[in-house]
């Protein structure tokens, strides 16, 4: 029998294995004694060989773990030989008992990282040692980042020569903590030989193990779909707050923040906020030893790390925060803690009935006065019980109805709809209904029609002076509450963003008090009706009154269907604008004729009402009607925010309206702050773009970008430049030098104080 020479070894001729081939093989077939010391010694030498590879492999593979009584650590590889590459990737692996953690790079408030001392090391030129995602950790307010159960950091090394041994010896001093901390040091060695004609060899469970943990590592890039868009400062003599904006292309689930500075100063975990469509977030932390720094902190680089549990995944990325400025800061005191999402809601309870108060004096309510005015003449020389219950059903009607909107927006919300402040008024059925309602009531102020509610609600108190009883005071606060919602006033838009970004019940309460808030006027006559009673008696004066007020109506009436003309197209508003006619010929025909028809004037106002309703569908055309954002006259180009940063980086200030022409509020500010004077010469200077986001329409991109600063509603204005390249919010009522200011300060013609 030949046995072949890879298998024909043996290292001890005289030993077990000899004899094992004399009692198994030499009993069947004769073999020479130096055959059979011959095979023995090749056999012994083949089983060295296995075992010495792998113990090779097993070496270059990792190290041996270093141990204590809480943690063990060790070297790992993902190569087994090295080949031609220069660079190497190996981990330093933590086990760790429960309970027990290691650190973050940045430890936080107590703590320090592992650091690798790499003397004694031979064919390593450079290192790089990554830090995957930290949790973190909070104890009697303590704030700490590490890591519990087990961690990889992976290390890059750079080798001084490829394709020679690469020898590692280290010395790695670390901190375990529990309940008590405890330093350790571990002494550990990893020796990877050189590969085969250079070609390197892959351990592959290890290099998976390395893997693993290397995507964890927060990336220097946007390419994960993470982004800071700003960083803003606001600064005490020795605390500040750092608000940070973040964007994510997916949808934000638990995001966290940490942040790193100069020594000395420490920065808390995050308050955060999240808007209603989940794809932008506002960062809240308070930051501590900024009296110590040498420079201001609005001029010291930090390092953001911002991750986010959806992934998970991190970006990193240095910057330096901004200051915020006076137009930002003109309700800001109030805002950034809005922002957060451990901001008291008493807190956001006050601003939205502060808030509420405030859009009583907004254009948008003006239409309502002529209503308002009546209500409080109509009771002159009236009952103060009557007066009082009268006043009290207009409020209720006021609070009923911002509690219909938050039913539909939560309703909204919960199906993914985009949500938003007066965003009704984006829809022409909407604005046909609040036009029917507003003839309706112009016909009642004219004296063409009474109204009777039956039952409960039957008039209390009417008179020959066309009073409305219980029911229509109740009608009369629910249709403020309708052309209130076009408006935004100061605080009113910080509350409401704050309440589409949380839950059901938290959209209830902001809006239940901003009910309260726009229903105070009726209120306080509630409370003292001889506001009302000592008002001169009803007489003709006040029919004359009735009849001047409802012109306005009528006016309002006119302005929704100039609305209509640019959401569907002119014949639409046109045609609108004839049914509506008919309807107020309706009423004044039944009047003249001594309403001997009965109630039928409402049947044919109903068949009008449904015939108005139609009108859009069979008018509108390619969708929407002619009006083109791409044809704004003047100063004025079209939205585009993809465009913003590359302008910022040529040098130029851009500055963003967005409006619509429902928003009278809007169109106040245009009128006053941007049509004319030093703000519209600023605005025409070359360096400056002038850009309008037209919201008359539904659209899904002017509503991101309004919740990408926490904004639900309009007016909006924002300004970007040079020293604002990430932008700020500008307040809802603007003058001119709010504008300038803004221009100047984003654009270096005045630095930030």
């Amino acid at each position: 029998m030949f046995l072949p020479n890879n298998l024909i070894i043996s290292a001890n001729p005289k030993g077990n294995i000899s004899r094992i081939l004399e009692k198994t093989i030499m009993p069947k077939i004769f073999f020479p004694k130096n055959i059979i010391n011959a095979a023995s010694l090749s056999l012994a030498l083949f089983i060295a060989v296995i075992l010495l590879s792998f113990s090779t492999a097993a070496n270059g593979a990792s190290s041996t773990w270093n141990e204590t009584e809480h943690t063990r650590v060790r070297l790992i590889s993902a190569l087994d030989t090295v080949g031609n590459d220069t660079n190497v990737t190996i981990g330093l692996h933590f086990e760790l008992n429960p309970n027990w953690k290691v650190y973050w790079r940045s430890a936080g408030d107590a703590g320090y990282p592992p650091s690798i001392n790499w003397d004694g090391s031979e064919n390593i030129y450079d290192t790089n040692m990554r830090w995957p995602t930290p949790e973190r950790f909070s104890i009697l307010g303590f704030e700490t980042l590490g890591y519990k159960k087990e961690v990889v950091f992976p290390i890059a090394l750079k080798l001084k020569n490829p394709n020679q041994d690469l020898s590692i010896k280290v010395n790695v001093d670390y901190l375990a903590c529990a309940e008590l901390c405890i330093p350790y040091e571990a002494e550990l060695e990893l020796f990877i030989p050189k590969g085969i004609n250079g070609q390197a060899q892959i351990n592959a469970t290890d290099a998976h193990l390395i893997s693993r943990y290397e995507s964890r590592v927060p990336k220097k890039d946007a390419g994960i779909g993470l982004t800071i868009k700003s960083a803003e400062i606001k600064t005490g003599h020795k605390k500040g707050v750092l608000i940070v904006t973040a964007s994510t292309d997916t949808n934000f689930t638990e995001p966290d923040l940490f942040v790193e500075g100069p020594d000395g100063l420490s920065f808390s975990s995050p308050q955060t906020w999240i808007d209603a469509s989940a794809k932008m977030a506002v960062l809240e932390l308070s930051v501590d030893g900024i009296g110590g720094l040498k420079k201001p902190l609005s001029e010291t680089e930090l390092t953001f790390t911002l991750v986010d549990k959806n992934g998970p995944r991190g970006v990193e990325q240095n910057m330096v925060p901004t200051i915020a400025t006076a137009s930002t800061l003109a309700v800001s005191d109030l805002m950034a803690p809005a922002l957060s999402g451990g901001t008291s809601i008493i807190i956001i309870l006050g601003l939205a009935l502060l808030g509420g108060m405030i859009l009583n004096l907004m254009p948008c309510v003006l239409p309502v006065l002529s209503i308002k005015l009546m209500g409080v003449v109509g009771h002159g020389g009236g009952n103060k019980k009557t007066v009082r219950i009268s006043f009290i059903a207009s409020a209720a009607g006021i609070i009923f109805s911002f509690l219909l909107l938050a039913g539909a927006l939560v309703a909204l919300k919960s199906v993914g709809a985009a949500v938003g402040w007066g965003i009704q008024f984006q829809h022409p059925w909407f604005l046909i209904s609040m036009a029917l309602v507003i003839v309706v009531f112009a016909a009642n102020m004219w004296g063409f029609f009474e109204i009777h509610l039956p039952g409960s609600i039957s008039e209390i108190g009417a008179t020959q002076t066309h009073q409305h009883g219980l029911g229509g005071h109740f009608l009369t606060g629910a249709f403020a509450t309708l052309l209130a919602t076009p408006c935004s006033a100061p605080f009113l838009g910080t509350a409401v963003g704050f309440a589409l970004a949380r839950g059901a019940l938290d959209i209830f309460m902001v809006f239940s008090a901003l009910g309260v808030g726009l229903a105070a006027p009726y209120l306080l006559i509630a409370v003292w009706p001889g506001l009302a009673t000592k008002m001169p008696k009803p007489g003709r004066w006040m029919v004359i009154l009735r009849r001047v007020m409802g012109f306005a109506l009528a006016a309002t009436a006119m302005w929704l269907l100039s609305i209509i003309a640019i959401q569907v197209n002119v014949m639409a508003a046109w045609l609108l604008g004839g049914i509506l006619a008919l309807v107020v010929g309706v009423f004044w025909l039944h009047h003249r004729m001594g309403r001997r028809f009965g109630r039928l004037e409402w049947l044919a106002v109903g068949a009008l009402a449904i015939l108005a309703l139609l009108v859009p569908d069979g008018t509108r055309q390619n969708g929407y009607g002619e009006y083109d954002v791409s044809e704004l006259e003047g100063i004025w180009q079209p939205f585009d925010q993809r465009a913003i940063p590359a302008l910022v980086r040529n040098g130029k200030t851009v500055f963003v309206d967005v409006t619509a022409e429902w928003c009278l509020t809007c169109q106040i500010n245009k009128a006053v702050s941007l049509s004319g004077g030093d703000a519209l010469a600023r605005l025409k200077q070359k360096d400056v773009i002038a850009m309008q986001a037209d919201w008359t329409r539904p659209s899904d991109e002017i509503s991101n970008y309004l919740s990408s600063f926490g904004r639900y509603g309009i007016p909006f204005n924002a300004v970007y430049g040079p020293e604002m390249p990430n932008g700020f919010a500008l307040p809802e009522l603007l003058s001119q030098q709010i504008v300038i200011d803004a221009l100047d300060k984003a654009s270096k013609k005045e630095q930030l104080k």
